[in-house]
C-alpha cells in the first residue's frame, strides 16, 4: 500500500467568507506551479478540501518538499485513496494502512471520520467506533485514547475514500497573488532575501531590484544575487529581477557629498530608482530588509531620512527582529549559505568609516544639491540601461 494522493489543508483561507473561493483558486494555481517541476498531478477541490492526486509514478520526497514551499498550506497529509468505500473494503483498507504505516503498533489511537457522502449507510460516529473495533481485533496491542492519542487515524468518505494519519506542517500564510505586488530591494546580504520571503508569505507577488557597481562589485556578486532571487522564487514564484548599473551615481555621490552621509544619500537614490521601477511594473509598495539599529543606516533617524524620498509605502518585515532571528529564518529557507559568500555588494564597498547615525533630512537634502549638475543625466543613464531577467526555481 502506497500513498497516491495528498490532502491539502489550509487555515487562514477558511475565514475568508464569500471570497474564500478566490483564495482557494489562487492556492491551487500555486500548487500546480510548484508541482510542475516534480511530475503530473490532478487537483480537485471539494467542501473545504484540496486533493492532489498523482497521475503516474512520482517521487514522494520531492513532492512533499515542493508542497512545503507553497504559501497558504497549513498541512500536507499523504493519503491512501480507495475507490471502493463499501464497509468490507473500507475496514480491510484501514487495517492494511495501519499495518504498512506503522512497524510498531504499540500506541494509542483515535479514529476520526468525516462523511461528506451522506448516502453512506452508517453515520460518522458509528463508522469510527466500528473501525476502532476492527483495528483492536486485528492489533490487540493497540489502545484507544479519545482525549490524547498518539495517532489520529483519519478517514474521509467522499466520492472516494481517503485514509491518512500523518500531517506534515506547511508554511502557512496566504497564497501568492492574493495581496498585490511589491518591489524588493535585494542585496547580497542575509536580510533582504528573508524580507522577500516574509512579505511573499502574506500573498504578495515579488519583483526585485539589485544595484550593481562594476568594477567595484564583481560579476560573482551579481551571480550571487541572482541565486538568492532563485532561492526566494522557490516560495514566491517567478521573480523579475531588475539589475541597475549604479556605479556612476555612486561615484558622483562619493566625489561630491560628505563622506559621513554617503550611505544615506546612496540609499535615497536607490529608493528613488526602486520606486520608479515599482510604478512602472505595477507594484504598490517597496520592501527592504532593514531592522532598527542593526547598522548606522538603519537607525530611526536614518530610516526617516531614507523614507522621505518615497511616495509609496515601504514595508520592512524584519524591522523588530534581531540578527540571530533573521539568520534562523535564512537557514530555514536555505538562503544563508549563499548570502555569506564573500562577494561584496555596492553598499559595503562605499561605506563610510564614520557614518552619520542621526541624519537631519534638511542637511541631507542640502548635500544632495551638490549633485544637481550631474544627477539627472546619471539617473537617466542608469534607468535606460537596466537589465531585467526572469528568475525561477
Amino acid at each position: 500500500m502506497e500513498y497516491n494522493a495528498f490532502l491539502i489543508k489550509y487555515a487562514e483561507i477558511g475565514i475568508k467568507g464569500k471570497n474564500r473561493y478566490l483564495f482557494e483558486d489562487a492556492l491551487m494555481r500555486q500548487i500546480k506551479y510548484a508541482l510542475s517541476h516534480v511530475g503530473k498531478f490532478t487537483l480537485t477541490k471539494e467542501q473545504g478540501r484540496i486533493f492532489v492526486e498523482a497521475v503516474n509514478d512520482f517521487d514522494y520526497e520531492d513532492t512533499v518538499e515542493a508542497l512545503k514551499r507553497v504559501f497558504g498550506i497549513s498541512a500536507i497529509c499523504p493519503v491512501v485513496m480507495i475507490d471502493d468505500c463499501s464497509w468490507d473494503s473500507l475496514a480491510a483498507n484501514v487495517k492494511e494502512y495501519v499495518s504498512h504505516a506503522y512497524e510498531n503498533t504499540h500506541f494509542t489511537f483515535k479514529v476520526m471520520v468525516r462523511r461528506a457522502d451522506k448516502s453512506y449507510p452508517k453515520k460518522s460516529p458509528e463508522i469510527a467506533a466500528d473501525l476502532g473495533a476492527e483495528l483492536l481485533d486485528a492489533f490487540p496491542e493497540l489502545k484507544v485514547d479519545v482525549h490524547n492519542p498518539d495517532v489520529y487515524l483519519n478517514v474521509e468518505l467522499r466520492t472516494k475514500g481517503y485514509i491518512y494519519s500523518l500531517e506534515i506542517s506547511g508554511p502557512g500564510g496566504m497564497p501568492v497573488g492574493t495581496n498585490g505586488k511589491a518591489m524588493l530591494l535585494l542585496s547580497g546580504g542575509i536580510d533582504s532575501p528573508v524580507a522577500g520571503y516574509m512579505i511573499s508569505k502574506r500573498g504578495v507577488y515579488l519583483d526585485a531590484v539589485y544595484f550593481h557597481a562594476p568594477p567595484y562589485t564583481s560579476e560573482r556578486a551579481k551571480e550571487k544575487v541572482v541565486e538568492l532571487a532563485r532561492l526566494v522564487s522557490k516560495y514566491s514564484g517567478p521573480i523579475h529581477l531588475h539589475i541597475v548599473n549604479f556605479t556612476d551615481i555612486q561615484m558622483a555621490i562619493y566625489e561630491k557629498c560628505p563622506h559621513d552621509e554617503l550611505t544615506i544619500i546612496m540609499r535615497r537614490y536607490m529608493m528613488r530608482i526602486a520606486e520608479y521601477l515599482a510604478e512602472k511594473n505595477g507594484a504598490q509598495a517597496l520592501i527592504t530588509g532593514e531592522s532598527i539599529g542593526q547598522v548606522a543606516s538603519q537607525t530611526m533617524h536614518s530610516l526617516v531620512a531614507t523614507n522621505e524620498v518615497c511616495n509609496m509605502p515601504v514595508f520592512r518585515p524584519l524591522i523588530g527582529f534581531d540578527k540571530q532571528e533573521i539568520v534562523d529564518i535564512s537557514e530555514r529557507i536555505n538562503t544563508y549559505e549563499t548570502s555569506i559568500l564573500p562577494y561584496e555588494d555596492c553598499c559595503t564597498i562605499f561605506v563610510a568609516k564614520h557614518p552619520v547615525t542621526k541624519p537631519n533630512v534638511n542637511i541631507i537634502k542640502k548635500s544632495e544639491t551638490k549633485l544637481n549638475d550631474v544627477i539627472d543625466e546619471l539617473m537617466k543613464k542608469a534607468l535606460s540601461s537596466i537589465e531585467t531577467i526572469r528568475v525561477e526555481q
